[in-house]
């Protein structure tokens, strides 16, 4: 039997076209994709590139007095109330409402200590986002009745941090005034001081201040420290 030689006979097939509903499904994904992520990619740019102000922030007049410039947190050492050693620094990452005197804590210390801690309560869901801290400037021993309720472990999970500092230290950053109280940025920086001897009656404004401080940074700052990226 003869066998010829003939060329192999080779079908060529068509690419899979992309069904049209395919394309319009995917094209939508992607769609819902991109919006969802425009929170995320805005609080970026607005906090690392753009971000306001702290009176761009509050846009109206404050009760507070802004200061201006801002005031970056100084590295320095402090002691806690239980003697043990701790950077000033280890407070960054919450706003902080600050209260500064001695350890003997007159009247006006206590009084302080009460608002800061009843301000921080009426934030309700926003709390978390602020601590209350007492700045004490000499190794005066606190009052026995005090020392026993602020060194309670429960105070931590109630906002509450204190730290012994070098008077001279704090000056670098805080005036240190026994009679006003201070607010300090996620970032550390001291950025509003309220008004001498500020009463119960006008608590309500140091809060209206601290409440819009609060919901114009919510789109960059998280309650905890450890949830908060600060910039470096």
């Amino acid at each position: 039997m003869k066998i010829t030689d003939s060329p192999l006979g080779l079908t060529v097939h068509s690419l899979p076209t992309i069904d049209a509903r395919t394309s319009t499904g995917r094209i939508k994904m992607l769609a819902v994709l991109f919006i969802c992520s425009l929170p995320v990619i805005a609080s970026y740019l607005t906090y690392y590139v753009i971000r306001p102000t702290h009176s761009e922030l509050l846009r109206v007049k404050s009760f507070g007095e802004l200061v201006q410039p801002q005031r970056p947190m100084p590295d320095i050492m402090g002691t806690t109330l239980g003697g043990l050693a701790q950077p000033l620094q280890a407070l960054r990452g919450q706003w902080l409402l600050v209260s500064v005197s001695g350890g003997a804590c007159d009247k006006q210390c206590q009084a302080h200590l009460y608002m800061q801690r009843q301000l921080r309560e009426t934030l309700g869901a926003e709390k978390d986002r602020l601590d209350w801290v007492w700045f004490i400037t000499d190794n005066a021993q606190l009052p026995p009745e005090l020392q026993a309720r602020l060194t309670d472990p429960l105070m931590k999970t109630r906002g509450f941090d204190a730290l012994r500092l070098k008077a001279s230290d704090l000056a670098t950053w805080l005036d240190g005034n026994a009679a006003r109280l201070y607010l300090i940025d996620p970032q550390g920086n001291y950025m509003m001081r309220f008004p001498e001897n500020v009463t119960l009656e006008q608590a309500a404004k140091v809060k209206a201040d601290i409440s819009k401080l609060l919901r114009a940074s919510s789109f960059w700052d998280t309650p905890g420290r450890d949830n908060v990226k600060l910039k470096k």
